[in-house]
């Protein structure tokens, strides 16, 4: 599946979703659970489970970046799977710190 901005995925092996925010480049695979995501409205293939070092779970509302290519996604639904771009695992977005109202 090809990145672009606003495109939706699913995980092929958990209820995670993604949104993309940034898509970093030509010719990334974005996979979840050690599996690439499909499509957000294709169906799920068969079979597949949670690879082994692929199970630490996405947040809803978190945003996942690769600091290698500058990609970066929003998780717009948690699930037991961890994101990771052509092998390369993603790292959850610190929040900025809004400045204090007096």
């Amino acid at each position: 599946m090809e990145l672009r901005p606003g495109g939706r995925a699913k995980s092929a092996v958990c209820d995670t979703e993604i949104v993309v925010v940034k898509p970093g480049g030509a010719g990334l695979v974005i996979s979840c659970g050690g599996h690439p995501m499909v499509e957000f409205g294709a169906e799920k293939p068969s079979g597949l489970e949670l690879a082994e070092g692929h199970a630490n779970a996405t947040a809803v509302g978190k945003r996942y970046l690769d600091e290698a290519s500058g990609a970066e996604v929003l998780c717009a639904k948690g699930g037991a799977g961890s994101l990771s771009i052509n092998g390369r695992p993603l790292t959850a977005k610190e929040t900025k710190a809004l400045p204090a109202s007096d």
